[in-house]
């Protein structure tokens, strides 16, 4: 291949990409003859230049087509399905198995659904499930759902984890029919080496890094591992990467040519065999760890790396570079859309651009600068590549990558490898894998110390961005050649004040409250923020797996003034066990008697208070009221800032709401609406009283109540008012006393005219035959 076509191949995957990703969302869906009658006119003109290129396009958008067609349809969400397949991941969490399943076959049980044929990667959990291992062919009964997520700002989104891994719809199994295996798992190296892994008498954390390190199965991995990899800045020493990818072929290439100076001693320079060796060694290695995307993507740098290095009519640095882009994205599409590839190519551009032009390194002082140079530049660009990707920084990174790297890459992969390769006599490789056990211990240690000493910092987003901006910058004046050093000192301290100092979390104005009604699914958490006050009307629900939704919202250590529970049902109240073990609350409301694992103050109609210039006063339940149901019994609470108000009722029904009238004159801004959008709430009298601007339904995609009630939605549409709906907007932020705006997690396109204010006339899901109501209410 010419090495001229490495930038333009690049630039083709990419446009593929973007053509794709468009068509996806319905903005290009004519691409595909488009690129049709452009390679038609390239073949026509004999521009076998274009035609190529074309082709990529073609191929990279027409994969994503594939792979986004093959989501599972709408029409069989919450349907049983029989499928049939491969296990490709099983991670067991007690009663709960996670296992991730390549389907070769997919089929309704019931009549006059849609076909799922196209189904080719799913993720499930199963309950109390029997014994299941990786490479087994299983037939199960499930229930499965379009890829999904909740979308709240600044926080983890699912939904484009899933669809940037492949996985075409989540779910799970069903306990009858009962899973039945079809076929035991066939021979693998992998598999094999895991087993015997398993067999040798080491600690757990020698097991789990040996399984990482080595064979890149990562899932061995525990909790506990990666939260202390995540905050010493190390996580990428545990993903197969360029660095152990390398090392092996390093290591194959060093001993072929060892070999080949034997053989032919006058010639051996000039032997091609050996690189091919060493070439045929990273592949081996890659596939042995599974070949996922991180391997592949480490194969094709190490592959063109090597090709470098040969020096036989090889490209330059940067021509590589571009090759190895276009490469991965050609067979691994969905690459550009992990924050890791770019994070690693960025890495690799970075260094190549620093070491450009300068003489290669002499001695093992010279490599010994010329890591501790590649580590001082590299730090503070990757410091800033992370933040601005994941809104997290570790303090201790530099100091600890400095001894960490090559400790790794140079003494603990090398043991690791060195056990496997002499697996055939125990003893010396359980000699290896104890030396190896022995610093993963130690480097264990270190990196708690360094965590510990330097904890890891979560900015609020916007400083997270300015300062990851900062640092990136701070790098490229230091690594840049050509520049003064007082240039360079006097850019970094500025860009050190500005990143951090010149930008803070903005809070609202005195007399405005920032309302955001999160999207936790089948359940309520609405966060509510003044100038100098924090609050929480419900906490969200608690999953029958024990997931809180409301551990993804913020990093530990919040501060919460008050916390108001309406009721104790766990979709209001499941999420106060992550605010015990991860928060501080100042106090909690609660209704007289709800039964919660924290003490709770009563909170009961005419309770007041003020923060900022905001209003808040609890107007149900009344003090001493008895014989009021779980829902009936809810807090019910208005915030007045300025001339506009919200009401939250909680799961208060049509008589709660007919006592409420008393409490409220003229019409409100903004609703909650009742019991997440329950025909047993919001009555047509309440609703011509208050007559609310904006409504908030808090419901879960796809709920099994049919939540909203069609019947509710029409009578908020005959009033005006514009309605949302945390399943399909994710999050809403309100904004009151002020201009009163409104901003959606998903800002949708098709979201205008509606009913006249620019807002979505919802329709409600259970009036749509794929999402049939099984029951209604609680």
């Amino acid at each position: 291949m010419a090495t001229g076509l490495a930038l333009p191949l690049a630039l083709a995957a990419l446009l593929g990409t973007l053509i794709g990703a468009l068509a996806d969302q319905g903005a290009f869906t004519a691409w595909p003859q488009a690129v049709g009658l452009s390679l038609l006119v390239g073949l026509a003109a004999c521009r076998w230049r274009l035609v190529l290129l074309l082709s990529m396009v073609a191929l990279v958008a027409g994969q994503l087509s594939v792979l986004r067609g093959g989501e599972l349809p709408d029409g069989l969400t919450r349907q049983d399905l029989a499928v049939e397949g491969r296990l490709t991941s099983v991670v067991r969490e007690g009663v709960l198995t996670r296992l991730t399943l390549a389907v070769s076959d997919c089929e309704p049980l019931a009549a006059g659904l849609p076909r799922c044929d196209r189904l080719s990667r799913v993720r499930l959990n199963a309950y109390d499930a029997p014994v299941m291992s990786v490479g087994e062919r299983w037939r199960l009964t499930v229930r499965l759902r379009p890829p999904a997520g909740f979308a709240n700002p600044d926080a983890f989104d699912y939904r484009a984890w899933l669809r940037r891994e492949g996985i075409h719809a989540t779910g799970y199994v069903r306990e009858a029919p009962p899973p039945a295996r079809l076929e035991a798992a066939d021979g693998s190296i992998r598999r094999w080496a895991l087993a015997r892994l398993d067999e040798r008498d080491l600690s757990p954390r020698t097991t789990r890094w040996l399984a990482a390190l080595t064979l890149g199965v990562g899932e061995r991995l525990s909790d506990d591992d990666w939260a202390l990899l995540n905050a010493s800045g190390t996580t990428h020493l545990m993903v197969i990467s360029g660095l152990h990818v390398g090392l092996v072929a390093g290591v194959a290439l060093w001993l072929s040519r060892g070999v080949s100076r034997l053989v032919a001693p006058g010639r051996w320079r000039m032997a091609i065999w050996p690189w091919w060796a060493a070439g045929v060694a990273a592949a081996a290695y890659a596939w042995l760890a599974g070949l996922e995307p991180p391997a592949l993507r480490a194969m094709i740098m190490a592959l063109v790396g090597l090709w470098v290095a040969s020096g036989r009519h090889a490209p330059g640095p940067w021509q590589a570079w571009w090759l190895a882009l276009a490469l991965v994205v050609i067979l691994d599409p969905l690459a550009v859309w992990r924050p890791g590839g770019w994070l690693s190519f960025g890495a690799v551009a970075w260094l190549i651009l620093i070491w450009q032009g300068r003489p290669r390194p002499i001695g093992w002082r010279g490599w010994l600068w010329a890591l501790v140079r590649s580590q001082l530049l590299l730090a503070p660009v990757m410091a800033g590549a992370v933040l601005l990707a994941f809104d997290r920084f570790a303090p201790a990174a530099p100091l600890v990558n400095l001894v960490a790297v090559p400790l790794v890459g140079s003494v603990m992969v090398p043991l690791g490898l060195a056990g496997w390769a002499l697996a055939w006599v125990p003893p010396l490789a359980d000699l290896a894998w104890s030396a190896f056990g022995t610093l993963a211990e130690g480097l264990a240690l270190g990196l708690e110390t360094a965590a510990r000493l330097a904890p890891l910092q979560e900015p609020a987003p916007a400083v997270a961005q300015a300062l990851g901006v900062a640092l990136v910058l701070i790098g490229l004046l230091w690594g840049l050649p050509g520049l003064a050093g007082r240039l360079r000192l006097a850019g970094t301290a500025l860009l050190l004040a500005c990143g951090t100092l010149g930008l803070s979390p903005s809070s609202p104005a005195p007399g405005e409250v920032r309302v955001r009604v999160h999207d936790v699914g089948q359940g309520q958490l609405v966060a509510l923020r003044t100038a100098r006050y924090r609050a929480l009307i419900d906490t969200g629900p608690r999953f029958p797996s024990g997931f809180m939704p409301l551990s993804t919202l913020w990093p530990e250590g919040q501060r919460f003034d008050d916390v108001i529970v309406s009721h104790a049902d766990l979709d209001h109240a499941g999420g106060v066990e992550a605010l015990m073990m991860e928060h501080s609350v100042g106090r909690y409301l609660a209704p007289p008697g709800s039964a919660l694992p924290v003490a709770t103050e009563p909170c009961v109609a005419g309770l007041a208070w003020q923060r900022d210039g905001v209003d808040f006063r609890v107007l149900w339940p009344p003090a001493g009221a008895a014989g009021l149901s779980a829902n009936d019994g809810s807090c019910v609470l208005l915030i007045t800032a300025g001339q506009q108000r919200l009401l939250i009722t909680g799961d208060a029904g049509v008589r709660v709401e007919h006592e409420l009238l008393a409490w409220l004159e003229g019409p409100i801004e903004a609703l909650v609406a009742g019991h997440h959008g329950s025909a047993t709430s919001s009555s047509p009298g309440f609703l011509a009283a208050v007559r609310p601007r904006q409504v908030i339904f808090s419901a879960g995609r796809d709920n099994r109540f049919g939540h909203p009630a069609a019947s509710v939605v029409r009578r908020f549409r005959r009033l005006g008012s514009c309605l949302w709906n945390t399943a399909q907007d994710g999050a809403v932020t309100l904004w009151l006393g002020g201009e009163g705006r409104v901003e959606p997690a998903r800002p949708a396109a098709w979201r205008r005219g509606g009913v006249g204010r620019g807002c979505l006339a919802l329709e409600s899901p259970a009036m749509t035959p794929e999402a049939p109501v099984t029951a209604r209410g609680r």
